[in-house]
């Protein structure tokens, strides 16, 4: 909606009457070029470079139930 009302300009009544698809097509100017996904060689960079760490919290089981029997 910022973006909509602030950058685009919009009236209430005119964004609210838009699709989704409108809405993507007019927002599509302010963002340039699109991007598709990473391929597969860009995806393991990125996963080596920012990998997941999971690290359980004490007291706390696996499922959440905070220790607790």
């Amino acid at each position: 909606m910022a973006a909509a009302f602030g950058l685009l300009r919009l009236s209430p009544g005119d964004f609210w009457s838009m699709t989704p698809r409108e809405m993507e097509r007019a927002m599509s100017v302010l963002g340039g070029e699109r991007v598709g996904a990473p391929g597969r060689h860009e995806l393991a960079e990125l996963m080596h470079r920012f990998p997941d760490h999971f690290t359980p919290t004490p007291n706390r089981s696996p499922q959440g139930g905070g220790g607790r029997a």
